[in-house]
């Protein structure tokens, strides 16, 4: 295992510790998140909304690539969504989905993050 695989699970593992105060660990200030620059502050409010919406949110790793400065990850989740998430009518209903998300990596801390949800998967378990 790179340093950089390791680095990257510990963060997933604060994740789902819901230890958010330690992300600056982890990630820059500010980091990039799907093109919008978040500091530090404002990156733990998204990670604890997702947390207090998903209570059991947890980040489970399908796949994982480590190449340079760069991580490539497919997260599983199986989760119950306390609201309506992302546009979808998910409240209290059990979903399953993953997550595409690419990172790249400064001085061994995250600055920049694309995320892709499969939100396709979600809707064709919401649909009878």
């Amino acid at each position: 295992m790179t340093d950089l695989e390791t680095r990257y699970r510990a963060y997933l593992t604060c994740l789902n510790e819901r230890r958010f105060a330690d992300l600056p660990d982890f990630a820059h200030d500010p980091v990039v998140h799907n093109g919008r620059t978040l500091s530090n502050a404002e990156f733990q409010a998204l990670l604890k909304r997702d947390a207090a919406e998903i209570p059991d949110l947890a980040y489970v790793i399908e796949g994982l690539v480590v190449q340079g400065n760069q991580v490539a990850c497919r997260i599983r989740f199986d989760c119950t969504p306390a609201v309506d998430f992302r546009g979808l009518p998910t409240a209290g209903k059990a979903v399953s989905f993953a997550e595409h998300v690419f990172y790249r990596y400064e001085n061994g801390k995250i600055a920049e993050i694309w995320s892709l949800i499969d939100t396709d998967a979600i809707r064709d378990q919401l649909t009878p």
